[in-house]
């Protein structure tokens, strides 16, 4: 049975991919993932932060040596020791070396700036592709939506500008016309879409009457919200969709797959589980395509997509309707 895919123009040999998490952020994790089929890694995210540290770091040391050797003024300080950014560039080369799945790279970020020509150097690396997570919450409640699109389309600019490798937008459901968001992104450089990032924000308790973290593994339940745009999108834009949030069981996998994603992402499920939960995931693929007598992921994906225009208009008012009418029969009362 064939299960190899392809994604932002990378040929991978199946459409599970290891999103960006723990078990990422080493070579050793990242050998059992591959080993368990997955068919690629995204590693943990680079901060913009992490590199502005860097570089007001390394000024910060080009400044004292120049005070305290005037006729040092090429002075640069040496990579030993070297912070966050020099370490992430080493694990690009390391894990592209141990496998042979594309390792990709990601980078986070919110402010446009300098930081994003980081990029070349995550290529230089070896990094197959790269992820841009732009997790940006604007404080104002003010602030235009188009403002805030725009600020997605500079920073991809920007990093398009950088590098030659694929690039995948990660982006939040909290845009107001996802559509035409696509399109900005495809026509700014963007090779793919992963659907969708969570929010990871603290949250509040009225027992303790404290401010708690919002760190929680992702439930099956979330996946319908980044399945319904992934099969709206499908079709109507050329760019590779990744599926992400939500993933479980193989039925988690299959419907993703249906609704027309071409990768299907996953962290927490191979947290709970460990990395080799990737092989019952793909199994369970597996088992089920040939339980349909389909041989390849081409008959499958994107089989329950509504495609674009009206049909995809009226797929969603449809579901509405549909949910509303069910909804009705099961909970009103008798």
């Amino acid at each position: 049975m064939n299960l190899e895919t392809t994604y932002l123009g990378l040929v991978l040999p199946s459409p599970l991919v290891a999103s960006a998490g723990p078990l990422t952020r080493n070579v050793t994790g990242i050998r059992r993932l591959a080993a368990a089929g997955v068919g690629a890694v995204v590693l943990p995210s680079l901060f913009e932060e992490q590199i502005r540290r860097e570089a007001e770091r390394d000024a910060a040391l080009a400044e004292a040596g120049t005070e305290s050797f005037g006729e040092a003024l090429s002075y640069l300080p040496a990579p030993a020791g070297a912070g966050e950014p020099l370490q992430y560039l080493s694990l690009i080369e390391r894990a592209s070396a141990a496998v042979k799945v594309p390792v990709i790279a990601s980078l986070n970020g919110a402010t446009t700036g300098g930081w994003t020509a980081y990029a070349s150097s995550m290529q230089s690396a070896g990094a197959a592709a790269l992820e841009l997570n732009i997790y940006y919450l604007h404080g104002d409640p003010l602030t235009p939506a188009r403002d805030v699109e725009e600020r997605y389309i500079e920073i991809l600019s920007a990093v398009r500008a950088a590098v030659t490798i694929p690039i995948a937008v990660k982006l939040a459901p909290y845009l107001s016309s996802m559509g035409e968001m696509a399109t900005r992104l495809q026509r700014a450089g963007a090779d793919g879409l992963v659907l969708f990032n969570r929010f990871m924000q603290s949250d509040i308790d009225p027992d303790t009457l404290t401010v708690t973290a919002g760190l929680t593994l992702s439930n099956p339940a979330e996946g319908v919200l980044p399945r319904s745009w992934i099969a709206r999108l499908r079709g109507t834009v050329p760019l590779s969709l990744a599926a992400s949030t939500g993933v479980e069981s193989a039925h988690d996998v299959v419907a993703y797959l249906l609704a027309g994603a071409d990768v299907v992402m996953s962290t927490s499920s191979l947290l709970r589980h460990g990395p080799e939960h990737a092989v019952v995931l793909l199994d369970g693929l597996q088992a089920w395509m040939a339980r349909k007598g389909f041989v390849s992921l081409d008959q499958v994906r994107g089989r329950l997509s509504p495609g674009s225009g009206a049909d995809a208009a009226a797929f969603g008012r449809s579901s509405y309707l549909t949910t509303i009418d069910e909804a009705t029969h099961t909970y009103a009362p008798g």
